[in-house]
């Protein structure tokens, strides 16, 4: 099964105000559903159902208190000239708890044998692209302070992917 370590979007005014830009977007691409919104803290892929116990175990020692992270700005993947996928920011404080909590998120992942290969970028993914499409760098340029409120992380989830691309949580922690 392909599995993932998330933070879920969970506050309604921001999944309804992300929702209202994807409506009012005229960029043709596929939006991201609503309660798929979520924050990637570490893709694990393709694992076996016997290392989920151990990843489970592993992920049982990270500690964090609950912060806040405000949700702000559009931009691309890889860039808005081609992109392939669009995705909302945070602001900096939110953003770099964040990156400290996907810092913990690899070390005690890391003796399993799970690296992430890239540095962990924070986002959420509001629109896959997979055919080619025009130009949006203009379009996304007004969008680089567009707020869309504010986030209170307190639970990370181990998810798995199934057949269908639905997100289906294996567990849940809280802080």
């Amino acid at each position: 099964m392909r599995i993932f370590v998330a933070i879920e979007i969970t506050n309604k005014e921001v999944i309804n105000s992300i929702t209202r830009y994807q409506d009012k977007s005229n960029i043709n691409a596929k939006p991201v559903k609503s309660d798929n919104f979520h924050f990637t803290l570490q893709f694990l892929g393709e694992v076996a159902g016997e290392i989920t116990e151990e990843i489970t175990e592993a992920l049982d020692k990270i500690k964090f208190l609950s912060f806040d992270v405000h949700l702000k700005g559009i931009g691309t993947f890889p860039k808005s000239k081609s992109p392939k996928v669009v995705w909302i920011g945070t602001d900096e404080d939110g953003g770099n708890m964040l990156i400290q909590l996907s810092k913990k998120v690899e070390k005690v992942l890391e003796p399993l044998g799970f690296l992430s290969d890239k540095p962990f970028k924070p986002h959420i993914t509001i629109f896959r692209i997979k055919k080619k499409i025009e130009d949006i760098s203009n379009n996304l340029k007004t969008q680089t302070d567009k707020d869309f409120g504010m986030q209170k992380i307190s639970s990370i989830k181990l998810k798995k992917v199934n057949s269908l691309q639905t997100d289906l949580f294996i567990r849940i922690w809280r802080r």
